[in-house]
């Protein structure tokens, strides 16, 4: 929390909101990312002391590595997160920026999952330079999880996601590509344990570029490779932790061609059908945070209108 307060304080030394804003709705924007702080240390202290039953809902957030699950047919799968990153010197005068995403699943027939998912970005930029904020690149994709891992045989389940990105973001602040995007991504799920399993991707983007707003990949011709590896623990039925390395890379020389950073973190079932996450982000290159920070939570429905057993 004491980090949280001096970049508040820091926050307040800077004229960091668009110039094009009046200044009552800069205002409201203040006491509305104040009212978000108080609700995030709440959910912090909840988070800390309540007790929960055992739940069965399974997510890949916060990790950036994807696992080969999908969203049972007939169920509704609920994502948010909130992500703040200090971004990289090479960025400047951008400084940090904070990415709150919304993400919708449903699950389909023949192990299909739709996904859509779109951010609201916020970028806070040095002294004299108007910061920007807005929503980022819609994103549309399917999912399709075509085998499932077998006691006893070495074959990992595995799965596969086709995405489009759309260029829904407003390209002169940067917080979209402006950029239609195609990416396909092959996943690999192989348990070692009832316990413990490891997720592997390995993906491929056609054309466009992997940036939200300042964090990510900016190429704008050729191909962007990218991966991740991540571990993950069940310690009990509330808790699982895990660690990941994710990053990519363009196939030419463009600022923000390479991307490398990892992640601890985990996720706390609070109840069937509601989990609360977190993650700690450490990376190097252009395109990924110096230092971040997410918390989320994820919700099944209809399990999570359902009474504990």
């Amino acid at each position: 929390m004491a980090i949280a307060r001096n970049c508040l304080a820091e926050a307040e030394k800077e004229d960091n909101q668009p110039d094009f804003w009046p200044s009552s709705c800069a205002q409201l924007c203040t006491f509305g990312n104040l009212l978000m702080q108080r609700h995030l240390r709440w959910l912090l202290f909840s988070f800390l002391l309540v007790l929960s039953s055992e739940a069965n809902l399974h997510a890949q957030i916060p990790f950036y590595t994807d696992d080969t699950e999908v969203t049972q047919t007939r169920k509704l799968h609920f994502e948010f997160f909130n992500e703040s990153d200090a971004l990289q010197s090479a960025l400047y005068p951008s400084l940090r920026q904070n990415t709150a995403n919304f993400k919708i699943n449903t699950g389909l027939p023949h192990h299909l999952e739709l996904d859509f998912d779109i951010p609201y970005i916020s970028i806070y930029r040095s002294t004299g330079t108007a910061g920007a904020s807005g929503i980022g690149d819609a994103n549309m994709g399917i999912k399709w999880k075509f085998h499932q891992a077998s006691p006893g045989s070495w074959v990992p389940a595995m799965a596969t996601t086709f995405y489009v990105e759309f260029p829904t973001g407003n390209p002169s602040d940067q917080l979209g590509s402006g950029l239609t995007d195609y990416a396909l991504n092959y996943i690999l799920q192989k348990p070692f344990s009832e316990k413990t399993r490891l997720n592997a991707n390995l993906g491929l983007l056609f054309a466009g570029n992997t940036s939200t707003g300042d964090v990510g990949i900016r190429s704008t011709r050729g191909q962007v490779y990218t991966g991740g590896l991540s571990v993950l623990h069940d310690f009990s039925p509330a808790w699982t932790l895990g660690a990941e390395i994710y990053g990519g890379y363009a196939d030419n020389d463009q600022l923000g061609g390479r991307q490398l950073q990892g992640m601890l973190g985990g996720q706390y079932n609070l109840r069937s059908g509601l989990m609360l996450t977190f993650g700690l982000i450490i990376g190097t290159y252009t395109a990924s945070p110096r230092v971040g920070g997410q918390v989320g939570f994820a919700m099944d429905f209809p399990d999570v209108w359902r009474k504990p057993r």
